[in-house]
């Protein structure tokens, strides 16, 4: 794979708004677009997404009348996604999950970990000042997320497969349907996007950006 082929594979990916329901993406691929999205990176490396592959057509449907962005695209979808993001109470300093993640899996020296917490409430308390406002505490994780969310719609267009963010929605009613089905519980996560994974049925129009010149200043 050359430069090339990554370019070319940022010009296919275009927000697919329909899919070919007879075309399935192989288990093998789409275990391939998982793992980008776990090893993708985060702030302090929180990695605070939790990826449900959401398959159930009855429970597809019910998210229909309350997810307007994604009428044509989450019935014919290969494979649905849902993006959660974990809440404001798990990124306390002295919270459990921080614990576990910091010295169990990110094996950090016990020593280490007091220095560690000190820093981090620093930064939710005055750098970022997120510690008082539980949504944008919310939005900052979920920024995290979106990191996963365009490296796995990159590893699939460089396998010729589409994808399609989903925001269009409802979230207080989504998130009632998704606890209804066991899927959230309690308020460790919220739902931060969507993204539909297949094949397209058309081809889009030409991609269209502004010049580059009108994105990047290079300051010497």
């Amino acid at each position: 794979m050359n430069k090339q082929d990554v370019l070319d594979a940022f010009r296919f990916r275009h927000a697919c708004k329909e899919f070919d329901p007879e075309r399935r993406v192989s288990d093998e691929d789409f275990a391939y677009i998982l793992e980008t999205g776990r090893l993708s990176p985060s702030s302090f490396g929180f990695e605070p997404w939790k990826f449900v592959v959401l398959q159930n057509a009855e429970l597809r449907s019910r998210l229909l009348p309350v997810t307007w962005g994604g009428q044509k695209s989450i019935p014919t979808a290969s494979h649905l996604l849902l993006l959660l993001t974990r809440t404001r109470n798990n990124f306390l300093p002295d919270s459990t999950y921080i614990a576990r993640l910091k010295k169990d899996i990110q094996k950090m020296p016990e020593e280490m970990f007091p220095g560690f917490q000190e820093r981090l409430r620093a930064f939710l308390t005055s750098d970022f000042k997120l510690l008082d406002n539980e949504r944008a505490m919310f939005e900052w994780a979920s920024r995290q997320t979106y990191i996963a969310l365009g490296n796995m719609m990159t590893a699939a267009a460089l396998q010729e497969i589409d994808s399609c963010p989903i925001e269009g929605f409802d979230k207080d009613a989504v998130e009632g349907i998704l606890r209804e089905a066991g899927i959230l519980e309690g308020d460790a996560f919220g739902l931060s996007c969507m993204v539909a994974f297949g094949y397209r049925v058309r081809e889009p129009r030409e991609k269209t950006r502004r010049c580059v010149e009108e994105v990047v200043q290079w300051v010497n």
